[in-house]
């Protein structure tokens, strides 16, 4: 047996499939008995190429964990907070309503979303007049 990373959301695991298939990695998918999927990798790989993985699943389970977090207080608050870098190198929190996060997270990865919201607070803190095609 390989290694085994589960993941209670399918668009979350679909991420993680997309990282190992980008660093040429054969893996397995398969319902996990009690809930969510398993997602099985080899069992040879190299010390530092695990040390990414396991970075990469970290990250995609407090994704995970934000959005099962987000479920249960749906009826509470209906928002999804997305960490933005402003001009100046600071950090800040951007509330978006749940509908607008969960459409960004079925077609983007977490890294995109902050790279796009944070592009955003960038071109609106410095705007540039005029057309969008210059020569």
């Amino acid at each position: 047996m390989g290694n085994e990373y589960i993941f209670f959301d399918e668009t979350i695991r679909e991420q993680f499939v997309r990282f190992i298939a980008g660093h040429n990695i054969a893996c397995s998918v398969r319902p996990d008995p009690m809930e969510g999927f398993i997602v099985e990798l080899p069992e040879d790989l190299a010390d530092d190429m695990e040390a990414v993985i396991e970075d990469k699943y970290e990250a995609l389970l407090d994704a995970q964990r934000d959005l099962v977090n987000a479920a249960e207080e749906e009826d509470v608050a209906d928002v999804m907070g997305v960490t933005v870098t402003l001009p100046d190198g600071q950090p800040c929190l951007v509330r978006l309503p749940a509908v607008y996060g969960r459409r960004l997270v079925e077609l983007f990865t977490f890294e995109e979303i902050h790279a796009l919201v944070t592009l955003i607070a960038h071109n609106a803190n410095n705007p540039v007049e005029g057309p969008l095609c210059r020569k």
